[in-house]
């Protein structure tokens, strides 16, 4: 029974590395999405709004669409399987890209925001890619296969600002315009990588079998994964959100701007070529509260100076801690739930990452204009000591819980 259980455990892995292969190209091509975005979106914001403060609201609004996705992208796979919710997501995005293009052509401030929108709901899609690489994984493969897939947005990195770097004066005087629309066209290739995904529908489940979703979220470790999710994600996203505007308020290039947030998403992804085998070694919540820890340190060269240098230095150090963080809280996420409770719980967790971020997104232009650089970066401090506090009482209520346990065993051996 042993040797065939272990037998059906390797024959998933090579399903899993199969499937990992794709999401990993879809990641890349996927965050080519959200790196034309953040690298246009407050300045085309700034262009087109009727007040500087609102030029980040387009930001804000792709971050609201990864709310609002997140849930219904749970339900569609649920309902029909994990590559119906990929489609539709990779036609959101070819739908921004055009919409976008013409809210610039156009002059149009409100329908760049719903272009944006619809883009967040892209991204809310390829949030599930990183769950979708686990289906069907042994235990110590899952945080491998989480951070491979998400070692592809280091392509992403790349891609997506020298498309904007390319692309961004083809239609001058409509700055980006054709950006979008290049955009648009890697949607579209996305589309297609991921019809081969196999994720087969699900069977029906009865629902008897999985916990209430509030017995749950009430585990004192999921509570500290999402909500140290919700700290990683939210406070990179204020940071890197504010950077380009930032940095143009302090003379500095479009270019200097695009190669500050192509490094930035290279330092994001970058890591998971190895963060999952620190998870394996070192475990989930000490990987977490490294990246905590070097988002503070992010923060604090960004109250160093004001340089190119410094911007870039901030974002890099930023997207490092962010990936420490958020894979490591998504590790975290997969130890609570068993396997028919996946879709709710992983929906779930990523509503209240993106829920908290997008009500947090609309202040970053307030917060910038208003304040300043240094006020953006100060913000950053009390999260992230919440989220390390809250770590360290969850994972000592699990050794003082395993502890027990071992002792009960001990004195019981029948139990």
């Amino acid at each position: 029974m042993i040797d065939m259980t272990a037998a059906d455990g390797i024959s998933g892995d090579v399903r899993v590395r199969s499937n990992v292969v794709r999401l990993a190209a879809a990641q890349a091509l996927t965050g080519a999405n959200s790196a034309v975005i953040f690298a246009t979106g407050s300045i085309v914001g700034a262009t087109l709004a009727p007040d500087v403060s609102f030029a980040t609201v387009p930001i804000s609004m792709y971050v609201l669409g990864l709310a609002a996705g997140t849930l219904p992208t749970g339900a569609i796979s649920r309902a029909y399987g994990r590559r119906v919710a990929f489609i539709i997501g990779t036609g959101c995005g070819v739908l921004t890209g055009l919409l976008g293009a013409f809210a610039i052509l156009r002059g149009s401030f409100p329908l760049f925001c719903c272009a944006t929108f619809l883009g967040g709901l892209y991204g809310a899609v390829s949030q599930s890619y990183r769950f979708a690489a686990a289906d069907g994984a042994s235990a110590e493969f899952r945080p491998k296969a989480v951070s491979w897939v998400m070692a592809g947005g280091v392509f992403a990195g790349v891609l997506g600002p020298q498309l904007v770097q390319w692309t961004m004066d083809v239609w001058s005087p409509y700055l980006f315009a054709f950006s979008f629309v290049v955009q648009a066209i890697v949607a579209l290739i996305a589309m297609a990588v991921l019809a081969g995904v196999d994720a087969p529908k699900p069977a029906p489940s009865d629902p008897r079998r999985g916990r209430p979703l509030f017995e749950i979220a009430r585990q004192p470790r999921f509570i500290a994964a999402a909500l140290c999710g919700v700290i990683a994600y939210p406070m990179m996203n204020l940071v890197m959100t504010s950077a380009p505007l930032a940095m143009k308020m302090c003379g500095l290039s479009v270019s200097d701007s695009n190669f500050g947030i192509q490094w930035h998403i290279v330092a994001m992804y970058g890591p998971s070529f190895f963060t999952g085998s620190l998870i394996a070694r070192f475990g989930a919540p000490s990987v977490v509260a490294a990246g905590l820890l070097l988002e503070a340190a992010g923060a604090t060269i960004g109250l160093s100076g004001m340089t190119a240098i410094h911007f870039w230095s901030t974002l890099i150090v930023l997207g490092i801690g962010w990936n420490f963080g958020f894979v490591g809280a998504s590790a975290l996420v997969l130890e609570t739930h068993r396997p028919q409770e996946r879709n709710k719980v992983q929906a779930f967790n990523d509503f209240l990452v993106f829920g908290t971020m997008a009500v947090g997104s609309f202040s970053s232009g307030q917060l910038l204009a208003n304040y300043g650089w240094s006020a953006v970066n100060l913000v950053v401090f009390p999260p992230v000591l919440l989220g390390l506090t809250v770590l360290a009482v969850a994972s000592f209520a699990k050794k003082r819980r395993t502890a027990s346990q071992q002792v009960s065993e001990f004195l019981d051996p029948g139990i």
